[in-house]
């Protein structure tokens, strides 16, 4: 999740298919590492009901997390860990403060993780909000990484589900590969953006295309599924079953690598300003807030 200009493909601005939020709220498969239950959703109801909650064709589930627990308590500790505070803007210049409290991260009781962007002034900047991974936690070569979510608006407000390859540590940003599942700003509330970054293709050179909904519908206003299907040598983007996007070895600029053949782990999280979206304004209305149905991870 860093700055940059997504480049535009082929398969990019895809009109996507009409049915939204295509996961129901009914209890999850699972293999003894995942959750049970759901959460609210804002969509049809039939169109909801009508995929069944079961695993994609040719995938089954291997780790998962339904945010099933009493409203106001925290998330699942054994599988989600924070990141705290600004750390000069995370290198995109936002300003809010992450933190671990409830007030910015919390279940509601419906089976929902609800991510809570506020205006209020906390370790020396204006904003708080909450960033979310599964470092340390799980890791993954490999799989179909989706969740269900209805994401915030407004100017300056950034939503994103991603990943990072787990060697960030010793080989650094961005050779250890970057996966961008859903990205959205403010400004754009009907596009969200798919992009990957490595060495010598991050930043604004990141490579990646948006997505639009049919009739340009604003994506805060209803639940959809974000996914990736990453196997070797081919990354997949999706929303609500519809692939838009899609890279391979020869989709980077020549002499560079491909850096994903590795571990990676998942982040979600909700910036506040910074290069890409820019900074609130007098439109941005707080708090706001980014609810999350579930996340599951498949593999062949």
């Amino acid at each position: 999740m860093r700055s940059r200009t997504v480049l535009p493909c082929a398969a990019s601005a895809a009109l996507l298919c009409a049915a939204c939020g295509a996961s129901p709220r009914a209890n999850a498969p699972n293999d003894g590492q995942g959750g049970a239950g759901g959460g609210g959703a804002l969509v049809d109801a039939a169109a909801d009901a009508s995929s069944g909650d079961v695993a994609p064709p040719g995938w089954r589930l291997v780790w998962s997390d339904e945010f099933d627990g009493p409203a106001g308590s925290t998330v699942d500790s054994t599988k989600w860990t924070f990141d705290l505070g600004n750390n000069n803007g995370w290198g995109n210049g936002e300003l809010e403060d992450y933190t671990s409290r409830t007030q910015n991260a919390a279940l509601d009781g419906n089976g929902d993780l609800v991510i809570t962007a506020r205006k209020e002034s906390l370790g020396g900047q204006m904003y708080t909000s909450a960033r979310l991974l599964t470092q340390g936690k799980a890791t993954w070569t490999y799989g179909r990484f989706e969740a269900r979510i209805q994401i915030p608006k407004g100017q300056g407000i950034w939503p994103a589900f991603w990943m990072l390859g787990d060697n960030i540590g010793t080989a650094g940003w961005p050779t250890c590969g970057e996966v961008d599942i859903m990205e959205n700003i403010g400004r754009e509330p009907t596009l969200i953006h798919g992009t990957m970054h490595g060495p010598g293709y991050s930043g604004g050179n990141g490579i990646g295309g948006p997505a639009s909904l049919p009739g340009n519908a604003a994506y805060a206003a209803a639940f959809h599924v974000y996914a990736v299907e990453w196997e070797m040598n081919n990354i997949r983007w999706y929303v609500d079953g519809t692939q838009y996007f899609a890279t391979t070895p020869a989709s980077i600029p020549a002499g560079t690598s491909w850096v994903y053949d590795h571990p990676f782990f998942v982040i979600m999280n909700v910036a506040v300003g910074g290069g890409f979206p820019g900074n609130p304004d007098g439109t941005t209305t707080f708090p706001q807030t980014m609810v999350v149905d579930y996340v599951r991870v498949f593999q062949r």
